[in-house]
């Protein structure tokens, strides 16, 4: 709240507004744009108005728990059931079938990287050079979940 100069041009329907643009990636530069204020408003406003803080925190966090979780996804891989509606012999018929992303490594080797920097960062280990072995290691999970997914499911018609 200010205590002297100019009025703020806060209002406290902006937290609903800042929640959701947050929730698309939002940085406090886009918020800036987007209220059309400085950025150093956007931190002001972040620092006297817990409100908008949380709406703030609360989108950035879904948001990054959601690319988390397709990154995850992507990591190890998954199975999408999709419907497609066709015209035979005059019906309409509707096909279901089951599609399989397999895991990507790359997605595997960023997230290891990330989530157990111990044992997968970049650093060069004391004792030899144990990041063959290491990658042989993830290229073989990386294989051994590829295969399970390649199984056929009792899903897929």
């Amino acid at each position: 709240m200010p205590t002297a100069g100019q009025p703020t041009l806060y209002k406290p329907d902006y937290c609903a507004q800042a929640h959701n643009y947050c929730l698309l990636g939002a940085t406090n530069e886009d918020l800036a744009g987007f209220f059309d204020v400085t950025r150093r408003t956007i931190d002001n406003w972040i620092a006297a108005h817990p409100e908008f803080a949380d709406a703030v925190r609360s989108g950035r966090t879904i948001a990054d728990m959601r690319v988390a979780r397709c990154l995850y996804e992507r990591a190890v891989g998954w199975q999408q059931t999709v419907e497609r509606t066709v015209l035979h012999q005059g019906k309409e018929m509707v096909l279901k079938g089951v599609v399989n992303h397999p895991p990507d490594t790359r997605a595997c080797i960023f997230w290891l990287r990330n989530r157990r920097r111990e044992s997968w960062g970049d650093r060069v280990p004391a004792s030899g050079d144990h990041s063959e072995d290491l990658i042989a290691e993830l290229d073989a999970a990386g294989e051994r979940a590829r295969r399970e997914r390649a199984r056929p499911s009792n899903d897929a018609v």
